[in-house]
């Protein structure tokens, strides 16, 4: 007996081209579709917006390094251009500014504060789910877009993203949309699509440089091989698509190179104040491949430069910050990534294989197989670029991949149904992926065994009922009732709901904490993990807080500069005297010492700078709590070699800079070199540390 069942009939959907027809449409969707689908896609974006909204303040200015930039760009378009991290556009941040870009422009609109800077990563993230939906339904229809939809929403580390200020949020958004045109274009055939979605991923390296371009193995591979039309014309199209490729990721660089350096902000974690250096080095091959990629980028940038009729530079700043844990095939499944990204991984792993076996046979421009192209190629890629990634990694990152794992699921859930009932192998495979699925769920679950305790047993019992019925052979259900003869698609229903158990409990987790620093992280604190309880070092983003809500007095999140696992200090000092750390590192959410800020307020005068310090460290804190551009002279983690004693005597000589407080800088104000230290102490003034509330504090005012 054949268990498959026509789709529920479709209410009539009323004719014409009216205002009140064509709302109607948009809530009960395409006539041919189920009434139901469409209902519920909407409620699903409704309930994802209350996710990524719901308690947004909590996050207060999450990564105080970018929200540092983001209020600069509010108050200077120089600095909006170039992404500096100051008003005074001394020194940029270490990423593009396209992320900064569309923050401040809320900020210009709305006025700058914690929530006109959030909400756009909200809005993205639900746009994000969005597309993925309607990617997928173009491909595998409906039920399997809706299904997609959910899952995407419910990726803990895409929750963490969309509800943080790191440019990660626009960076996915801006692969899906280029997913959706892809798609658009081999739907109609429409050259115009392919050339947009190479303009987004354009703009998604201008987001953040060469993690855009990972995609991109996947995207053309579809088209290559999928596309509408003979393969001189594809490849054709395809050297179009590179050429916009080119030009939409470069028009900001080409830009940037020309400006001359007196003239624009320094290139933050460049080695020679270029943004080729940052591309190729600590923002490029550096990431991949560690030490060696500096070497490799380094010729790549020499090659480059040769080109451009430049001078050469050294090489871009080293990987080896351990956030992600050890390098290697199984990476994505530990302490630090697997809460973020792997609860789906199994079954979107079953979904490909039952997905390409099902469409094998279908003609070459088939839909449904190119949707599993796409949404494996692009899972693949990540996963094999994430796992043996070996420069500085940041769990966080994984949330590129939740696409490809929402797609791949969405669509696998429709196709393995149809293949079980072609063949037993479908039941098989459906039934071994959601059982590997709990199982794995609750294995995670475990490694936080005071986190709702029984929610992993519950989802794995779940599941394996799930598998046993979709296993029964369709001679069982022979000569039974009609509705148990849906049994079967109602296991399917369940085991999924059941394998959501443990991704839905960590993004509520995710959403009901505070989040702050460079290195934020979903669901509760994993034992092992790095920087967390048990994981033998401080919480990540180490910052004592008496009576914080968070266990042990810690906020969450937190980075530190250079990698080192420990705090920078905050040169700055409490009134008593105690050390205070900004967050932890660059993007903590440390407060200002508001003695300090008092004192450089009134002292200011006309000078641009309210002060200089020697890394973001300081500097992001003093300027979200005062609205004052304040000079960072070392960049992130105040290694990069901006300053220079000349530049100093510049500035105060014409009165740009007053004061200069030494300390806590991390690699040193001018690149490791205490040359511009020793001038600042030779020459200036210190300042009572009664009057300013810290030591350290220098008035350059009589220096020159």
């Amino acid at each position: 007996m054949d268990t498959t069942y026509p789709p529920a009939p479709a209410l009539p959907r009323p004719a014409g081209g009216g205002v009140a027809a064509r709302l109607r449409s948009l809530v009960l969707g395409r006539a041919q579709d189920p009434a139901w689908v469409r209902p519920a896609f909407l409620a699903v974006l409704v309930l994802t917006t209350v996710l990524y909204v719901w308690g947004l303040d909590r996050n207060g200015y999450a990564n105080s390094y970018y929200s540092a930039a983001v209020l600069a760009a509010t108050r200077s378009w120089k600095a909006f251009f170039f992404g500096a991290l100051d008003a005074g556009s001394f020194i940029t941040v270490d990423k593009p500014p396209a992320a900064l870009w569309l923050m401040a422009l809320s900020g210009r609109v709305f006025g700058f504060s914690t929530w006109s800077m959030l909400l756009p990563e909200a809005l993205l993230g639900v746009a994000s789910v969005a597309l993925v939906a309607d990617v997928v339904r173009r491909t595998a229809g409906v039920v399997a877009g809706l299904v997609a939809a959910v899952v995407m929403a419910l990726t803990p580390v895409a929750v963490l993203m969309f509800r943080f200020n790191n440019p990660d949020a626009l960076l996915t958004f801006l692969m899906v949309a280029a997913a959706w045109m892809l798609v658009r274009s081999l739907r109609t055939g429409r050259t115009r699509w392919l050339l947009l979605a190479a303009a987004a991923i354009g703009l998604a390296f201008l987001t953040k440089y060469m993690q855009a371009y990972v995609v991109l193995p996947a995207l053309v591979l579809t088209y290559l091989l999928l596309g509408p039309r003979t393969w001189l014309r594809r490849i054709g199209e395809l050297l179009a698509a590179a050429g916009v490729l080119v030009v939409s990721s470069g028009w900001w660089v080409a830009i940037v190179t020309l400006v001359p350096a007196s003239q624009r902000p320094f290139i933050g974690g460049s080695t020679d104040n270029s943004v080729l250096n940052l591309i190729f080095g600590y923002d490029g091959f550096s990431r991949v491949f560690g030490a060696f990629g500096s070497f490799v980028g380094g010729a790549a940038r020499g090659a480059g430069r040769a080109f451009a009729g430049g001078p050469g530079g050294p090489g871009g700043g080293g990987g080896g910050g351990g956030f992600g844990g050890q390098a290697g095939l199984l990476r994505l499944f530990n302490d630090q990534l697997a809460g973020e990204i792997s609860w789906l991984l199994p079954l979107a792993a079953a979904a490909l294989i039952a997905g390409l076996w099902l469409h094998r046979r279908s003609p070459r421009t088939d839909l449904a197989r190119a949707g599993y192209v796409l949404w494996g190629g692009w899972l693949l890629t990540h996963a094999v670029v994430f796992s043996f990634a070996a420069g500085i990694f940041h769990p966080y990152y994984t949330v590129a991949m939740a696409p490809g794992v929402a797609g791949l699921v969405g669509a696998g859930a429709v196709d393995v149904w149809r293949l079980r009932n072609r063949s037993y192998v479908g039941a098989v495979v459906g039934a071994a992926g959601l059982v590997v699925t709990g199982w794995w769920g609750a294995q995670l679950l475990a490694r936080t065994p005071s986190f709702l305790p029984g929610l992993g047993t519950a989802e794995l019992v779940l599941a394996v009922a799930a598998a046993v019925v979709l296993l029964l052979p369709r001679q069982a259900l022979a000569g039974v009732p009609r509705v148990a003869a849906r049994a079967p698609a109602v296991a399917l229903t369940v085991g999924l709901a059941a394998v959501l158990f443990g991704p839905a409990a960590y993004a509520i987790d995710t959403v009901s904490h505070a989040d702050q620093g460079s290195i934020p992280s979903s669901g509760p604190q994993v034992s092992g993990g790095f920087g967390r309880p048990g994981g033998g070092g401080p919480p990540a983003g180490a910052r004592f807080v008496p009576g914080d809500a968070q266990p042990g007095g810690f906020v969450r999140g937190g980075g530190f500069p250079g990698g080192n696992g420990f705090p920078a200090g905050g040169g700055a000092t409490a009134q008593g005297g105690a050390p205070t750390f900004a967050g932890g590192g660059p993007g903590g959410d440390g407060g200002a010492n508001s003695t300090l800020t008092a004192y450089l307020e009134r002292n200011k005068g006309s000078a641009t700078w309210l002060v200089a310090v020697a890394s973001a460290n300081q500097a992001a804190p003093i300027e979200l709590a005062t609205g004052q551009p304040v000079l960072a002279m070392g960049g992130f983690s105040g290694s990069d070699p901006a300053m220079t004693v000349g530049k100093l005597q510049a500035l105060v000589r014409a009165g740009e800079l007053r004061y200069v407080l030494v300390g806590g800088g991390g690699g040193g104000p001018d690149g490791g070199s205490q040359s511009v230290t020793s001038w600042v102490t030779q020459h200036g003034t210190l300042v009572s540390s009664s009057e300013s509330g810290t030591s350290g504090l220098y008035d350059l005012s009589g220096a020159v």
